[in-house]
Parts: structure tokens; sequence; C-alpha cells
């Protein structure tokens, strides 16, 4: 399972965000720094609104959403590239998530402190990225030196690793992430070999006040993250505010949906960061549909219909004939598995066939 990794300065609600997030209190929130000392490891179901109609057309009473891991990390300090904090600790806790969901907070409150003194948004979010810079050009360095002998040696890959570093070293010196770098598809290749943490894609978390959950139009920092995504580091941008999110982990579904009503929300902030961070990892669903269950199974994009098939099982990946495919859109218009049948929205689709999120499909495979 692919993890999303929540990152952020000490104080930014991290530990809040991922309480909410696995409706839980498994991680301490407190207001001081190094409150989260492990990184806490939940797993979240993706809210899909597709599940309900899907469940209504099959007659049946058992639903499984998909599902992603989000890991709570401690918070880093200018310096964690150093050793500073607890930075070495930190930032192999990054190393190992697939995409990172920075929490950046956008509201103001004495109560609450900073520990760089203010608050400050874009300087608190490069001081994040200057450490991950930093520690990656000294990976890359330390790589290169190993690498040198074996490309001499004529290993190609060791070769084409130190051509790449070359590229990146200087990129890197800019302070400019890795992922911004214009690579071609086979460099794209060699950067996951070299295992770098500004390589890896980042969602802003904007966390703002309850106030300001409805419209942020008037937020200045949220703002200036947003223009700051955009421009510097190609990222997206969700808005959530984890004081609210703390209040609803007690609520049942119909609480949540009348405090949120209440201000001015039709959705939870939480809903939108599981879903935005699902898309930034490069997820999406199709499903199996009977009377038995209706599932939700997640696969990478661009993935063909073996594949797909593997996710379930082994055995069907290797014993694939065809896949029966119908598009969720189609079966709902159509109001019925046979009506859809009867109107020819179902079809046969072979090996090569690459997957489209909100599929619901039928494998015929070989025991």
């Amino acid at each position: 399972m692919l993890k999303a990794g929540i990152v952020g300065l000490p104080n930014v609600g991290k530990s809040t965000l991922f309480n909410a997030l696995t409706r839980t209190r498994k991680a301490e929130s407190a207001n001081y720094p190094f409150c989260t000392i492990d990184p806490n490891v939940g797993v979240v179901q993706v809210p899909d609104a597709r599940l309900e109609p899907l469940r209504a057309i099959s007659k049946t009473d058992k639903v499984i959403p998909a599902a992603i891991e989000f890991v709570d990390i401690a918070g880093l300090v200018e310096g964690a590239s150093k050793g500073e904090g607890l930075g070495n600790k930190f930032l192999a806790n990054i190393r190992e998530v697939d995409a990172i969901a920075h929490v950046v907070r956008c509201f103001d409150d004495d109560d609450i402190i900073h520990n760089m003194g203010s608050i400050d948004p874009i300087r608190d979010i490069e001081v994040i990225n200057t450490e991950l810079i930093l520690s990656d050009i000294t990976s890359l360095e330390s790589q290169k030196e190993k690498l040198v002998k074996r490309a001499r040696g004529g290993d190609k890959e060791a070769a084409e690793n130190i051509e790449l570093i070359d590229r990146l070293l200087p990129h890197l010196n800019e302070t400019k992430p890795a992922i911004t770098l214009n690579m071609t598809d086979d460099e794209l290749v060699v950067l996951k070999r070299l295992c770098l943490l500004s390589a890896k894609r980042v969602l802003y978390a904007c966390n703002v006040a309850e106030n300001d959950l409805a419209d942020t139009s008037a937020n200045d920092y949220v703002a200036k993250v947003k223009q700051y995504a955009e421009e510097h580091h190609g990222a997206g941008i969700c808005i959530i505010s984890a004081a609210v999110e703390a209040e609803l982990i007690d609520f049942d579904e119909a609480e949540s949906a009348e405090y949120l009503e209440s201000l001015g929300v039709k959705d939870s902030g939480v809903s939108l960061l599981i879903r935005a961070a699902y898309d930034l990892l490069g997820l999406a669903s199709y499903f199996t549909a009977g009377v038995q269950e209706v599932r939700a199974w997640t696969f990478k994009k661009g993935m063909k219909a073996p594949q797909c098939a593997g996710v379930i099982h082994t055995d069907f990946e290797h014993g694939f004939i065809k896949a029966e495919v119908v598009a969720y859109e189609d079966l709902i218009a159509a109001g019925s598995v046979a009506s859809a049948r009867d109107a020819g929205k179902y079809r046969l689709e072979g090996k090569d066939y690459e997957f489209k999120d909100g599929d619901v499909t039928l494998f015929r495979f070989n025991n």
C-alpha cells in the first residue's frame, strides 16, 4: 500500500490532522515541538460517493472502500539535514513515504506558539524544502563517490546515475526541488533509483481557522501558498481546518453533516485531503459489484487489465482471459446490470486495455 507522509514544522496541526484523518486520537497533540517522535501510521478509507449507488444496484449490504496509508511524521526544524532536532530520524521517515502532504499554518492564534516566532507560511515551506534539498545534495554527493569506480568499469547503470546526478546537483544548489527539473522518461526511471526526498510529489494542506473554512478569499496566507505552489513546485493545495476536523472525530455522519453545514461547507476538509492524496499518489479505483459485496480496488493509473486483475489475486493476473467492463456512469444511467447489458454498455476487454477510474468489472480467468 502506498503511503502519504504528513510533514510540516512543529505546531502547524499535523498530529491533530492525523487524528482527524484516522478518526482516532492516536497521535499525541500538544502545544510544544516534538510531541510526535515515532511516526504514527494509519490506514484511511478513501471517501467515494460512487459506492452507495453501486450498493443499491447490487442489492448488497457490504461495501468496502479503497484505502491508503498516512504517516504522521514529527515536525522538522531548520538544520534537520545536519541533525538538528531529531532531523536524521525524521528525514529517514520521509524517505519511506511515496508522497508528501505538507501541512502549512495559515491562521493566527496567540495561544498556539510557533517555533519561529511568527506566522509566515512561505518561510515555513522554504525551511522544509531547504532541509529536504540539503539532505538530497549530501546524498547525491555520497552516491556519486561510490558510483565513479563502477562507471569506469563499464557499469551502464552507474554511468546513467552519474549523468543525472551531474544535472541534479546544480539544480538543487539553486534550492530547487528535484521534482522541478525537466527530465526525460528515461531520466525519471533513473531518478527513482536515487531515492531523493525532494523528488516526491507534494500537496500543500493549508490549515485555516474555523471562520475561514467556507471562504478563504480574505486569507492572505492561503493566497500566498497557492501562488507559491503553482510557481515553484507545480503542486496543488487543499484547504483544511484541523481544529474543525478534531471536533468531527466524535460525531456520527449525520452530526458531522449538520456541523459542516453550520460552517457553510458541504464536505469535510479531511475527505478532500484524502482524495487529493490518493490522486497525488497516482492512484485510481475500479469496482467489483455483486450481491456479496461492492468493493473499490486501488490501481496505479496506466495499469493494464491483467495487472488490475492481479490487484485482487495473482491467480487472476496469471490466468487472465478477458475483463468484462462497464463504465460507472453507464451502469448508473441504465439503472441495473440487466439494462446496461441490453443497452450494449458492457464490453469485453483484453490484455492491452488500460483501466479507467470508475470501471466496473468482472474478470474471466483460467484457474
